[in-house]
């Protein structure tokens, strides 16, 4: 047990150093932004979703509706339905004790350390799994209240390019799971759809570019799977 302790935190400390500008940057915003400390450390306690919560502090400032605020926020938080589709059947067996804390510290991070097989299948990878998810939790929190900090301390951070962490930070998540040519396809095309749907002004680029991604993957596995097919048969003949 304390192994597998070990072992989450030190696998994802990489990860929890990591957003330390993201964290800082969301802390500072939020306080820039005319948010209290509270206010602002109580969205990471609750929320816990760094893209989530810079946009909608982004929002909250400018006034904006609130069922914009919330549509908005859903279509970001969208992908984590998506993690909790793709290790329902490892996690469906366990208690709901186990299941509802995973599903709380279900992060883009820790879905990066959930492709073994074998993963949330005993009591030892479940405590693995949610010591690093917590302890990036923890991390998160900590680094919001340093942003808090320097925020009501420091000159305006927003314009220290901090913001270029978070997109360091999903490329070291997505590039070591480009392992086949569907998976380097939908990278691709999602990555340029994105630049593409930016430059136009699409307000809902980024779902654009998402849908836009796993179709080019989906019909790439499709025509690789014809191929094989068709080659088999060949053979075969």
């Amino acid at each position: 047990m304390k192994k597998a302790l070990l072992k989450g935190f030190l696998d994802m400390l990489p990860l929890n150093l990591a957003v330390i500008p993201w964290g800082v940057l969301c802390g500072s915003l939020a306080i820039q932004n005319g948010f209290t400390a509270v206010e602002t450390q109580l969205m990471s306690l609750l929320v816990f979703a760094g893209s989530a919560q810079l946009v909608a502090i982004e929002l909250i400032s400018q006034h904006t509706p609130l069922m914009t605020i919330l549509f908005t926020t859903f279509i970001i938080s969208s992908r984590h339905f998506l993690y909790g589709l793709s290790i329902r059947h490892k996690v469906i067996a366990q208690p709901l004790h186990w299941r509802l804390p995973i599903s709380f510290v279900l992060t883009d991070e820790l879905f990066a350390l959930s492709h073994h097989p074998k993963a949330y299948q005993t009591k030892t990878r479940l405590i693995y799994a949610l010591s690093a998810g917590f302890s990036f939790y923890i991390c998160w929190n900590l680094w919001t209240f340093l942003g808090i900090v320097a925020g009501s301390l420091l000159p305006d951070l927003t314009n220290m390019g901090l913001d270029f962490a978070i997109a360091t930070t999903f490329i070291a998540l997505v590039i070591p799971g480009i392992k086949s040519w569907p998976i380097f396809v939908t990278v691709c095309s999602a990555g340029a759809a994105a630049a593409w749907f930016k430059a136009l002004g699409f307000e809902l680029w980024l779902v654009g570019a998402a849908l836009l991604g796993m179709s080019a993957g989906y019909g790439c596995e499709r025509l690789i799977k014809k191929y094989k097919a068709v080659s088999c048969s060949q053979l075969s003949s």
